[in-house]
């Protein structure tokens, strides 16, 4: 009988400690390339790093670019036969921190914790990629799937260019885990995302002197003041719906009635029926103030990822492994979009496997040394996990 001792979970761990001081060189390497999702040059000595680390490890690569982007990397195992079910690994490389950034914020280290641009969010999830697949092969055990990994460029933008190959590879995989960092300051995993949607409304109203005829002119501003009670009016905080006007902009001087006015809606929902009902809402807005037009453009970028009989399935085997590496794992729902929210359209997706820290998209961005070991252990057991649906093979 296997004990907790020396179950695979346990052994990976051991492995896994062993390669800390590797890990930790290769997280500072990985940080100290400024890698902004904007300047896809800049993203192209990390793909070539992380090519050199993942054809170190067994795998077969071939890297896509981008046509604004610096594109993505796919790798597969070199061991993996036609036929054979596959499992899909997700991270990304890009961050949102301009270049020059490490010029202030150099990465360090002190009491177990690494600082630096780009650790959190997600380089530290890129290493744990790595020294999973390590272990895996050192201690001899081959998962019941292939993993095979997309680490794209353009995450932070929405991933624009390469959302299509991870829908694609997500509909021939068995599961999907996202490297994505743990939420909250107990590193929760996340079984639920919301979905994000981006909306311009744009008015035209009809210019005139404000003081000799104003009567000749039709305020946009003023009829954009009403489309924004509209939207404000869709928020519903019980069903975690937040319809946000972040950004107005119109008019041309103070002394003008304003011939046109722009705003930038931010729509966040929960569930995929609230999306199509709130995107049904926005588009049908129509003008109240005569003389007035008004146009919406914009869509859901992100849907919907709903908390899945199937991510529920994937956390409890997380929550199982952790126990035994003395991890205690919840679950939560992320208010953000990630990748997560492709995959789990077409599979049973686990976000949030990444490491445990703070600061994304801050100046105090960081991460737990311990976290990242421990968390890499975690993912290789998952790795490992049996298979209870397959959806087909990647090429």
């Amino acid at each position: 009988m296997t004990t907790v001792a020396d179950s695979p979970a346990t052994r990976l761990l051991e492995e896994v400690e062993t390669l800390r001081s590797e890990m930790l060189a290769l997280l500072t390497d990985l940080v100290e390339m400024e890698t902004p999702s904007t300047e896809p040059r800049r993203l192209d000595p990390i793909l070539n790093r992380l090519t050199a680390e993942l054809e170190a490890r067994g795998m077969r690569t071939r890297r896509i670019r981008g046509r604004a982007t610096g594109g993505y990397l796919f790798a597969v195992p070199r061991w993996r036969l036609a036929g054979t079910p596959v499992q899909l690994l997700v991270g990304h490389a890009d961050t949102v921190w301009p270049v020059g950034t490490l010029e202030d914020r150099p990465v360090e280290m002190g009491d177990g914790t690494i600082y630096g641009p780009g650790t959190y969010d997600m380089k530290a999830g890129l290493v744990q990629m790595l020294y999973a697949l390590e272990a895996l092969d050192s201690l001899g055990l081959p998962p019941p799937a292939a993993p095979i990994f997309l680490i794209n460029s353009d995450e932070e933008i929405g991933s624009r260019e390469s959302g299509s190959a991870i829908d694609r590879l997500a509909r021939l995989s068995c599961r999907a885990f996202i490297m994505e960092p743990g939420l909250g300051p107990s590193g929760k995993l996340k079984t639920a995302r919301k979905g994000l949607g981006r909306f311009t409304v744009n008015v035209e109203g009809r210019a005139a002197h404000a003081g000799l005829d104003p009567d000749k002119g039709v305020s946009a501003i003023l009829e954009l003041s009403m489309v924004i009670q509209k939207l404000f009016a869709l928020n519903d905080p019980d069903r975690g719906i937040t319809v946000n006007v972040g950004t107005i902009e119109g008019g041309l001087r103070a002394n003008v009635v304003a011939p046109t006015s722009e705003a930038v809606v931010d729509v966040r929902v929960l569930r995929h029926e609230d999306a199509q009902r709130v995107e049904r809402a926005i588009r049908s807005l129509e003008p109240s103030t005569p003389g007035t037009t008004l146009r919406v453009t914009g869509r859901f970028g992100r849907p919907p990822m709903e908390r899945t009989p199937g991510n529920v399935e994937l956390f409890i085997a997380a929550q199982r492994i952790g126990a035994e590496l003395g991890v205690e794992l919840d679950d939560s729902t992320a208010g953000g979009g990630s990748d997560g929210n492709t995959t789990s359209q077409h599979t049973p997706t686990l976000d949030g496997l990444g490491p445990v820290g703070d600061g994304a998209h801050a100046p105090h961005e960081q991460v737990s040394l311990d976290s990242i070991v421990r968390r890499s252990a975690l993912l290789a057991a998952l790795l490992m996990e049996p298979i209870n649906r397959v959806e087909g093979s990647a090429s």
